[in-house]
């Protein structure tokens, strides 16, 4: 979330941040209106609260003394008053949760300030592109990779949707070996070469967790929950959400940052929005594979990790010999708590078309607010830190690219050379 100070000091430029991401000018002001006005109203009770426990610490001093004068009419009135006083503090202290949880509430639905370089820009159409790696080839034969994939006998659909419905997929035989090798790739590449720690995380989180990286409550119907007690349980829709939570509310030492996480998790997704959108095949599913980066830095170095992060999924696919994109993202098409993203987008002939298979984010210290994860500073100074958080990379889209860009004219799929070690000897799927 973003530092209530700095809003109620500069109110138009948060208007002007959020009428950039896409509201209208009139919607943006009354959000930041809203904001401060839930945060007056909070700070004016505690106000009136805490003139009521003075003036109660000072009647209860002149009880004393009218009792020592003898004086009871007076001592009788003041002990009403005190009780009075009481009663008000005790009613003020619900009104203040109530009201907290207002500001708190408005608060969270406000996204965070895209960085000063970000494109202005109302969509998708209008992300720029950065750069290209790689030629993009569409041979007059090439099938998208659900095509091949049932073709080898190895992709099922139909049995998915028995057992769970649209939007599974069941991977067998060789295939299901070749989406295994992609993970462990992936993963031996960031912890050997790119200095992240391999972690294994809980796939079910707690509200607070999903509230601290942002997806509750603005994405709540993108999630899948199970109850748990008298609570609930949500499914990760990545392990963004564990390996940032890591540090929730620690004070690290500033010398230690930054800190850099890497996990192969399977992800739940509800895909709520993407009603009619790639009903067909893998590349939107309720449940997939993917290896997920987060690096939590000091302030000044959170920019420069951004870079880094990007360029360490890049060389996945530079790896696996995979053309791609990579593009920034315009403000109206960054996520609720980006500062600035680099979505990498790789080439699959079947498509005849770029698709994201991963998107690198800074956060600044939006997240860490919400969790309340901070470092010490040289002077001692607990300070925020900045969170950052990339796909390194989608593990079924790695397939369904792999698949697409190694496809033969007799339906086979030549395995890339980075993933020969982990396939046990086998160089083409498929072959007769």
């Amino acid at each position: 979330m973003l530092d209530i100070k700095w809003i109620r000091e500069n109110p138009q430029a948060l208007a002007d941040a959020l009428a950039a991401r896409g509201q209208s000018p009139e919607a943006a002001r009354a959000v930041v209106d809203d904001a401060i006005a839930k945060d007056e109203a909070r700070r004016a009770h505690l106000v009136a609260l805490q003139k009521k426990q003075e003036r109660r610490n000072a009647a209860s001093r002149e009880i004393g003394n009218a009792m020592r004068a003898g004086d009871s009419a007076r001592a009788e009135e003041l002990k009403q008053e005190v009780a009075g006083i009481k009663e008000f503090i005790q009613s003020g202290e619900a009104t203040e949760r109530a009201l907290d949880k207002a500001f708190a509430d408005a608060l969270a639905v406000v996204p965070n300030l895209p960085l000063a370089d970000v494109p202005a820009g109302r969509d998708e159409h209008d992300n720029v592109e950065v750069r290209r790696v790689g030629e993009p080839k569409r041979p007059n034969w090439a099938k998208e990779h659900f095509e091949l994939g049932e073709a080898l006998g190895q992709m099922d659909f139909e049995r998915a949707a028995r057992i769970s419905g649209a939007r599974f997929t069941v991977i067998s035989g060789q295939l299901a070996r070749l989406e295994r090798a992609l993970g462990q790739f992936m993963l031996d590449l960031h912890t050997t070469e790119h200095g992240y720690t391999e972690v294994i995380p809980p796939l079910l989180v707690r509200d607070d967790a999903l509230y601290g990286t942002g997806q509750l409550p603005k994405f709540e119907e993108d999630l899948f929950f199970v109850p748990h007690g008298e609570a609930r349980l949500g499914l990760i829709p990545t392990s963004e959400v564990p390996l940032t939570n890591l540090v929730r509310e620690e004070i690290l030492a500033g010398e230690k940052l930054p800190l850099r996480f890497t996990a192969l998790t399977p992800c739940f997704r509800s895909e709520a929005g993407s009603a009619g959108r790639d009903t067909r095949g893998m590349l939107r599913q309720h449940q997939f594979n993917k290896v997920e980066m987060v690096s939590i830095t000091d302030a000044d170095s959170s920019v420069a990790e951004h870079e880094r992060m990007t360029g360490c999924a890049e060389t996945v696919l530079k790896r696996l010999g995979l053309p791609f994109r990579t593009v920034v993202l315009c403000t109206g098409d960054m996520g609720f708590g980006a500062r600035k993203t680099y979505d990498i987008e790789v080439w699959l002939p079947g498509q005849n078309a770029y698709r994201e298979i991963s998107s690198c984010s800074v956060c600044g210290d939006f997240q860490a607010r919400r969790m309340n994860a901070r470092y010490r500073t040289g002077d001692g100074k607990p300070q925020f830190v900045h969170t950052l958080n990339g796909s390194g990379i989608a593990v079924g889209r790695a397939l369904i690219a792999v698949m697409e860009n190694y496809q033969n004219e007799d339906g086979s799929i030549t395995v890339p050379d980075a993933l020969k070690p982990y396939m046990g000897g086998i160089e083409r799927i498929g072959a007769a």
